[in-house]
């Protein structure tokens, strides 16, 4: 299909996350401690994978994976980090974050935490994570792993998958389900339309759901 970007940016969690259940794809849903923590709450796009793990010494080439994944994450990526839900450091900031906007990566989604919010939240980038604490990754968590399958909170994530993310929380979609999620997606904001403008004029709600079969 051609790019699915354009039509991510005008859904939102709720609706592709109820859409992948009725495919049979009901585990697609991050844990509901990653949240976006920046003023940027919206992110979709080609999921890169980066498995990173507690460590407890400074490795003999730190950063060395974590500059390997944002040198190679192309134009159009989310970088998604399993962090093993490491709360004790960051793994995010300003620097990297600058880096990524500049070649068009999409934005980062980590089971660990960042900082330098302070820049982050001037910035069109959005970063979701589980948590915020000024302490450096450096012999704290580091990467092992680019571009391989990862697990947060249950979800399966492969290279190549597609995520979204806004206030509500992030959702990831299996590549094999993308082309009929993003067409049911869009069918069912429409008919949300439909119930709303109902429900505005003071249809009943089990009136309009027996009309629209949509709640």
């Amino acid at each position: 299909m051609s790019d699915p970007i354009p039509i991510l940016e005008k859904l939102y969690t709720a609706v592709v996350a109820d859409v992948l259940d009725s495919l049979g794809h009901r585990n697609q849903t991050l844990g509901a401690r990653l949240r976006a923590t920046t003023a940027t709450r919206h992110v979709c796009g080609r999921v890169f994978t980066v498995q990173a793990e507690t460590v407890d010494s400074i490795p003999a080439e730190p950063y060395k994976l974590e500059m390997a994944a944002i040198d190679t994450a192309q134009a159009g990526d989310v970088l998604v980090v399993d962090g093993g839900n490491n709360l004790d450091c960051s793994f995010w900031g300003e620097l990297l974050s600058t880096a990524c906007l500049a070649k068009g990566v999409r934005g980062t989604v980590m089971s660990t935490c960042t900082r330098d919010l302070w820049a982050l939240e001037k910035m069109d980038f959005p970063v979701f994570a589980i948590g915020v604490t000024p302490a450096d990754s450096k012999g704290r968590i580091d990467v092992t792993a680019i571009g391989e399958p990862i697990t947060i909170d249950g979800v399966h994530i492969r290279n190549g998958d597609y995520v979204i993310g806004d206030g509500d929380g992030v959702v990831i979609i299996p590549i094999e389900a993308l082309e009929q999620t993003l067409r049911l997606a869009q069918e069912k904001m429409a008919g949300e339309n439909t119930v709303r403008e109902d429900l505005a004029n003071g249809m009943l709600v089990t009136e309009a759901f027996a009309k629209h079969g949509i709640l």
